[in-house]
């Protein structure tokens, strides 16, 4: 085992050529824009189909309900015999389980900020 010395690693670096990282390195931004303009072309049009965050929120909330529904029927085919699908029915369980404890998590962050909120000063 040997330590090389600063001098060496001078060497070696400058074995390799700088100038052809940076033209590897080069981005294409054309097709950036064609890009952002591709996926945000309906938030470019107009502003009417934006929702508040109440509403984003409701609707969230209805989704996670929803799911917990569809695994609650498919639990109870499977008590009684309807479907023979095990695996459906822990997938839709899990989905369920997913949503709510992701649901959870965004319900502490906003209780968090409000309580962040509360102790400002004015």
């Amino acid at each position: 085992m040997s330590i090389e010395t600063t001098g060496s690693l001078k060497q070696i670096l400058g074995n390799y050529d700088a100038g052809k990282w940076t033209k590897s390195a080069k981005l294409d931004t054309k097709s950036f824009n064609e890009l952002d303009s591709s996926l945000f072309k309906d938030e470019l049009k107009g502003t009417d189909n934006r929702k508040s965050f109440s509403e984003m929120l409701s609707s969230s909330i209805n989704e996670v309900n929803g799911l917990q529904k569809e695994a609650d029927t498919a639990i109870q085919k499977l008590v009684t015999g309807e479907s023979k699908n095990l695996h459906e029915t822990l997938l839709a369980v899990e989905k369920a389980d997913i949503a709510f404890k992701a649901m959870n998590q965004v319900r502490m962050k906003v209780i968090d900020a409000y309580k962040e909120v509360m102790r400002m000063q004015v």
